[in-house]
C-alpha cells in the first residue's frame, strides 16, 4: 500500500513538472528508450500588432503581411510593413451578437495566385433571422478591399449569439473543415440533421459536402456535411504532421477538451432536456460509442480556445506539441501527445502569462506562433519564437 501510494505521488509530481510519467503504460517502446534531455528554450514574445479590439483570428498571407479579423467591430485588417489598414468590404453582411461576429479565417493554399480566403461570420438570413455562415472572399490589394466570391455554407443556427464560435481549417487534402458551436440548443449536438455542435467538411471552392464524408448518401443535405458530432462549442482545429485532426472545445462548468477527431465520431455532448449543463461533456450513457477526450481541464474550466501544432527543432521540447490558448486562464498550454494520441506532458511557460486572455494560435510560415489577445480593448497580435 505504501509503495503504491508513493508511486502515485511520483506520477502526480511528474505530471505537474510537465514530464513524461515514468513507467506509463501508454508510452510507445520508442519513447521509453533512454535519450538526451531536450532543450527547454526561453520564449521571446513581442506585440507585433497593437491597438486592436477583440481580434478573433490572424493568418499570414506572405511577404510578412497578416490578415486579422475583429469580432465585434467587424473590421477586416491588413498588417503590412508595420502599418495597419482596414479593408473595405460589406460589413453590413456580418451579424454581431454576444460571442458571434467576424470570426475565423482560412487562407487558400493558392493565395499567392488567386488572393482567395475564407471567413466564418454571423450572417443575416432574412426576415430578421440570423445564422452563422462560411464565406469565400478575394482580396483586392490595389483597392484595399475584399470582394465576396460566394457563400459556401449557411444555415448554421444562431440564437442569442451564444456558442456561435466557428473555427476554420484547410486540411492537407484541400478540404475545408468548420468547427461549430451548439447555439445553446440542447438537441443540436446529437442531431445529425443540424450543422451545430459539429465538425463539418466541405469543398472550399464549391461549398459542396466533401466526397468522403461519412453521411454523404443521406437524403438530408445538412447531414452530408457532418464529419464528427456531439460537440459543445468547437474553438480550435489543428492538423498534426501525421495527418490526424484535433479539436479544442469549451466545456460547461468543467472539462474543456482536446479531442482527436475520428470520422463519424460522437464526442458525447447531449445537454437535454432543455439545455442541461450539468451532464458530462462526454456522456457514456448514450447509445453507441462516445469518444473520450485526449485532455480535459477538469473542474473548473480554463476556457481553451485556438490551437496550432508547433514545428521546428529550434523549439526544443516544444517541437511537436499542440499549443492551446486559454481565455479565462490567460495562458498557453503546450501539450505533448504520443503518436497514438496519449497525453505525455503539459508545459505552461511563464513568458505567456502576462498578456491577459488569449484566443487564437496560428503557426507562421517560419514556425513562429501568432497569438491574438482578447481583453476588450488595447488588444494585440503576439509573435512568439524561441530565443536563439
Amino acid at each position: 500500500m505504501r509503495r503504491a501510494a508513493a508511486l502515485s505521488v511520483v506520477l502526480f509530481l511528474a505530471l505537474l513538472a510537465g514530464l513524461t510519467p515514468p513507467g506509463s503504460a501508454d508510452q510507445s517502446a520508442e519513447e521509453s528508450k533512454p535519450r538526451a534531455a531536450a532543450v527547454v528554450p526561453s520564449l521571446q514574445v513581442t506585440r507585433q500588432v497593437r491597438n486592436l479590439q477583440q481580434p478573433w483570428d490572424v493568418k499570414a498571407i506572405g511577404g510578412g503581411r497578416l490578415l486579422i479579423t475583429e469580432r465585434d467591430t467587424r473590421r477586416l485588417l491588413l498588417y503590412s510593413r508595420g502599418r495597419l489598414r482596414s479593408l473595405a468590404y460589406p460589413k453590413s453582411s456580418v451579424w454581431v451578437s454576444g460571442e458571434t461576429g467576424l470570426m475565423s479565417l482560412a487562407i487558400d493554399p493558392g493565395f499567392a495566385r488567386n488572393h482567395r480566403f475564407y471567413m466564418c461570420q454571423g450572417g443575416n438570413a432574412g426576415s430578421g433571422r440570423h445564422d452563422v455562415r462560411v464565406v469565400a472572399w478575394t482580396l483586392d490589394f490595389t483597392h484595399g478591399r475584399a470582394v465576396r466570391s460566394r457563400v459556401l455554407l449557411s444555415g448554421i443556427q444562431a440564437t442569442s449569439g451564444r456558442h456561435g464560435g466557428c473555427r476554420l481549417l484547410i486540411g492537407r487534402g484541400g478540404d475545408l473543415l468548420v468547427g461549430t458551436g451548439d447555439a445553446a440548443v440542447g438537441t443540436n449536438p446529437q442531431n445529425l440533421n443540424s450543422l451545430n455542435g459539429k465538425v463539418l467538411r466541405l469543398n472550399r471552392m464549391t461549398g459542396k459536402p466533401w466526397p468522403t464524408n461519412p453521411f454523404l448518401t443521406s437524403t438530408n443535405l445538412k447531414r452530408r456535411y457532418v464529419l464528427t458530432y456531439g460537440h459543445r462549442n468547437v474553438q480550435g482545429l489543428a492538423q498534426r504532421a501525421d495527418g490526424s485532426l484535433w479539436s479544442v472545445e469549451h466545456g460547461s462548468y468543467r472539462d474543456d477538451e482536446v479531442n482527436r477527431l475520428r470520422t463519424r465520431g460522437n464526442y458525447g455532448w447531449n445537454p437535454v432536456p432543455g439545455y442541461d449543463e450539468s451532464v458530462p461533456m462526454t456522456d457514456q450513457s448514450l447509445p453507441g460509442t462516445q469518444i473520450n477526450a485526449r485532455w480535459r481541464s477538469g473542474d473548473p474550466t480554463i476556457a481553451t480556445s485556438g490551437a496550432a501544432w508547433v514545428r521546428g527543432s529550434r523549439w526544443g521540447v516544444y517541437n511537436g506539441t499542440l499549443a492551446v490558448a486559454a481565455l479565462k486562464a490567460e495562458r498557453v498550454l503546450f501539450m505533448k501527445f504520443t503518436a497514438a494520441g496519449t497525453l505525455v506532458s503539459v508545459r505552461i511557460p511563464s513568458a505567456l502569462r502576462s498578456f491577459g486572455r488569449l484566443r487564437s494560435v496560428t503557426s507562421a510560415p517560419n514556425g513562429d506562433l501568432l497569438i491574438t489577445t482578447a481583453n476588450d480593448g488595447n488588444d494585440a497580435v503576439l509573435r512568439v519564437r524561441p530565443r536563439s
